[in-house]
């Protein structure tokens, strides 16, 4: 048996004297001075085995840019089939593994034969892209060249036909090899995982006479994925001997259940550590609405000096934008920048959506026009990021200069800019894109896209068309469709259709709170309370249970949280006393009174104004007048939309107080200043 293929695309270091240079560089900016000093030792740089390790180093390492190793490659007067290999290597463990596909054509274009270590990559950027069938011509190449007993090639075909969901043509293979080399009954295993089909998965584990770690680990990865943390745990037990994969495996498989507990006392448990350890952890914490914990974690991962990777990044970054936590996400920006983590396509599009959801939009259109390349997901960003600030002009700008320039829009990019008219009321050119995306990009419109026109015309009072745009639909109208119809109908006081809309929407989600809040506010502003109360009972009689408001703000890298009418805050005192203030100042001073008519029931003025006066969105922006310097943005993330009181109370107290306060609700920014809304009162 032969080398693994990463064999091939190394040498001796008695080579050249360059090779421990660059096999030592940890940067991109490292690889690139070891160029310099490639440059300036050789006179020939890109001949010979300088120009072998130096592409090799660019188009392999995990610091390295296949980019620029192909502008190396184009320079290189003789190329070997070492360099072919090496590329192709690079381009199929990148973002694009089918480039890998069209460099091997013109490879064979040129007249290179492929050898056995051209085929394994090859076949994994196959399956990485999903490329199956020019996979099955890559496994006639395979056998036209003699190599169809090649270990290592033949278990990359079984993962090629196992990832195409074609688990007869991986079988087959696998039956073929009679000999049973333990790398290909673990790619059968994995085929079998990866296609859900852990019963048959587990049969040929069952049989294999020579298990290895790799053949213990994927098994218990796939029943940990599946859900059955039972039997991964019964098999973790029972395995001759561990490594840090196996307690990955585990981990995950905790994490995937959402037993987020369970995954930490796994980690703390575990007698070694790696990067994807820490990275699992942290995505676990960060998608189980616990993000507080994950940047505490990271915290400690820095402390015992583990060096994070882009996973690392993208975690932590998504636990700022479920906290708002802009502070915390300047820390980790000016984390990478100090350590020279380079802001590639992935980070700076991450950067990009924290600073646009923690409510600064300049900052991510500054990150994102410094992306030296930016895919579909990067413009798409943006321009969601701008919607959710309500800058729909400046988000139908970059859309046409994403149109004009970039790559060609999909159907998340209509969302996006959909939603910017939306919120900006922008009804002609919203019809407008709807027929764009049909007649010049061929995007059939999804139930996504009907349900944003529903709610730009019903934000804009055209309630009529809105229905019927509901009616004509090519698909059944979905909740949010029929929600958008109703949110209309309660800014516009339209009881009879809101009526309708609200009924069908509490058939089709008994169990939604917000819908029984939203029709019961629609009928206490037409102060039709016995119909509210009846909408209150019958979501009593169902058990459902309304959502707290909660609202958090930042202050010194620490995130606060209040809840309605809470009292747990170590100043809660100094809060309320502070916003009993703030209510006396702006009834003195501008005349404030509390917007009572949405209050749900018939009850005394006194007590609507009290249960308006302790709202979340309010304890927080009286906690932030203590705390927050003079001058700097109060900024307050909310988990629910903003009620139309506390909006006018907002825009009264940066008037009143000369203070900047930036709100996040559940469906945009409000940017209030000097008693004025950047919404301009249309939400």
């Amino acid at each position: 048996m032969r080398a693994g293929p990463h064999a091939a695309l190394s040498c001796s270091s008695a080579e050249h004297p360059l090779h421990a240079l660059l096999k030592s560089c940890r940067s991109i900016r490292q690889l690139k001075e070891a160029h310099a000093h490639v440059i300036k030792e050789d006179p020939l740089p890109f001949d010979g085995s300088a120009a072998s390790f130096l592409l090799s180093a660019y188009a392999v390492s995990p610091h390295g840019n296949v980019d620029y190793a192909l502008s190396i490659f184009g320079r290189v007067q003789k190329q070997s089939i070492f360099l072919w290999n090496s590329v192709i290597r690079g381009l199929s463990t990148g973002r694009k593994p089918e480039d890998a596909v069209l460099f091997f054509a013109d490879m064979l274009r040129g007249g290179l034969r492929p050898n056995n270590y051209t085929f394994p990559f090859l076949i994994k950027a196959c399956t990485e892209a999903s490329l199956i069938r020019c996979g099955v011509s890559v496994h006639s190449l395979v056998v036209k060249n003699g190599l169809e007993s090649d270990t290592y090639i033949r278990s990359t075909l079984i993962r090629l036909y196992g990832g195409g969901k074609d688990l007869g043509g991986a079988r087959k293979l696998f039956d073929e090899c009679s000999d049973g080399d333990v790398v290909s009954w673990n790619s059968m295993i994995d085929g079998y995982v990866k296609c859900g089909e852990l019963d048959l998965a587990r049969s040929v584990f069952d049989r294999m006479i020579s298990r290895d770690i790799i053949s213990w680990n994927t098994i218990i990865n796939g029943y940990g994925l599946l859900g059955d943390l039972r039997e991964a745990r019964n098999l973790f037990e029972q395995m001759p001997r561990r490594n840090v994969v196996s307690w990955n495996s585990i981990l995950a498989g905790h994490a995937k259940c959402g037993d987020v507990d369970g995954a930490r006392k796994i980690f703390g448990e575990m007698p070694q550590r790696d990067v994807v350890s820490w990275n699992a952890m942290l995505a676990c914490y960060a998608q189980s609405g616990r993000p507080g914990e994950a940047l505490e974690l990271f915290n400690l991962m820095r402390r015992e000096k583990v060096k994070p990777t882009d996973a690392t990044i993208v975690s932590l970054l998504s636990a700022c934008v479920h906290l708002g936590a802009l502070e915390q996400g300047q820390v980790i920006e000016a984390y990478m920048r100090d350590n020279g983590i380079d802001i590639n396509t992935i980070l700076g599009t991450a950067l990009v959506d924290m600073y646009g959801k923690c409510g600064d939009i300049r900052r991510a259109e500054e990150i994102f026009r410094a992306l030296e390349q930016k895919d579909v997901l990067a413009w798409n960003t943006i321009i969601a990021g701008m919607s959710m600030h309500g800058h729909a002009r400046e988000a139908l700008g970059v859309f046409e200069e994403m149109a004009a320039n970039g790559p060609a829009p999909d159907d998340i990019t209509f969302v996006a800019v959909l939603s910017a008219c939306s919120h900006s009321g922008m009804v002609d050119r919203g019809r407008q894109l709807l027929n764009l995306m049909e007649t010049t990009y061929g995007i059939d419109p999804k139930v996504e896209h009907y349900g944003c026109l529903i709610d730009l015309l019903a934000r804009a009072g055209l309630l009529e068309e809105a229905l019927d745009v509901i009616g004509s639909m090519p698909m059944a109208p979905n909740p949010e469709a029929w929600g958008a119809l109703l949110g209309g109908c309660r800014i516009h006081g339209n009881v009879d259709v809101g009526e309708a809309a609200g009924r069908r929407l509490l058939k089709l989600q008994p169990e939604h709170s917000g819908r029984y809040v939203l029709l019961s506010n629609i009928y206490a502003a037409a102060r039709r309370w016995d119909e509210a109360r009846k909408v209150r009972q019958l979501m009593d009689a169902r058990g459902v249970v309304k959502s707290p408001g909660v609202s958090m703000l930042e202050s010194d890298g620490v995130v606060h949280q209040f809840v309605v009418s809470d009292r747990s805050h170590p100043e809660a005192d100094a809060i309320r006393e502070k916003l009993s203030e703030m209510c006396r100042r702006l009834k003195v001073e501008v005349g404030y009174s509390p917007h009572t008519d949405q209050v749900m029931f018939d009850v005394e003025e006194e007590e609507k104004e009290h249960a308006l006066v302790v709202h979340s969105e309010k304890l927080a922006v009286a906690f932030g007048l203590l705390v927050v310097k003079p001058g700097a943005a109060i900024r307050v993330v909310k988990n629910l939309r903003i009620c139309g009181d506390c909006h006018h109370f907002m825009k009264l107290v940066s008037s009143v107080y000369g203070r900047e306060i930036i709100m996040r609700d559940r469906n945009r920014f409000h940017r209030f200043s000097s008693g004025r809304c950047s919404c301009v009162d249309y939400w």
